[in-house]
């Protein structure tokens, strides 16, 4: 029993030290703005992750616009979910992936219309998100000048959150965001002989 106690009385002490500190970082945390996501990396889950953000969006009523840069061949469960809401705009401007059309004008030419939507959706005020998924190829295979992109980001309205998906990142968008989060392969079941399916990878 006392090993219990004192292992309870140390638990709450730990606990009262994390309350203090978490409280110290929200208080200091006072600017209101929307904010720049980046969600890069090799590894599973990156645009799943922007579509999650998207659902607790419009959990709160918000406006919200999706731009897919690669999509467009096949169409996906998200694309299926979320086209229904009144409160999304979805637009799949893609030809498929790169490995697929292997027409590189063709594919600069989709690329440049998608940057044109995306730049209108991420100018208009009503979006509380525009979510531009896996834009960072569209820089990685040179489809695509960089430079508009930050320079949308930087203007965009005050309360408007985008969120940025993809593989190969260039440094001057992950020093332009808000946030960066590199999601990493550890294991893939695909690379283990798994056939990809419906509700996982699409």
């Amino acid at each position: 029993m006392a090993n219990d106690k004192f292992s309870e009385e140390k638990h709450l002490k730990k606990m009262k030290a994390v309350k203090e500190k978490q409280d110290q970082k929200i208080a200091a945390a006072t600017e209101e703005r929307g904010i720049s996501i980046l969600l890069a990396g090799p590894g599973k889950g990156k645009s799943s992750s922007a579509f999650g953000m998207l659902a607790r969006s419009l959990g709160h009523g918000h406006k919200v616009a999706v731009v897919q840069f690669l999509k467009g061949a096949m169409s996906t469960g998200e694309e299926k979910f979320f086209t229904s809401h009144e409160n999304v705009d979805w637009f799949t401007m893609g030809d498929g992936f790169t490995w697929e059309t292997q027409n590189r004008q063709k594919d600069i030419e989709s690329a440049e219309k998608a940057w044109q939507k995306a730049a209108e959706l991420i100018a208009d005020e009503q979006y509380n998100l525009v979510i531009l998924d896996e834009i960072t190829y569209m820089f990685k295979y040179e489809y695509l000048d960089i430079q508009p992109t930050l320079d949308a980001l930087k203007n965009r309205p005050k309360n408007m959150n985008v969120i940025m998906t993809g593989r190969g990142p260039k440094q001057e968008l992950i020093d332009a965001v808000d946030t960066y989060s590199l999601i990493l392969e550890e294991k893939h079941a695909f690379k283990n002989g798994v056939k990809a399916q419906a509700g996982i990878e699409w």
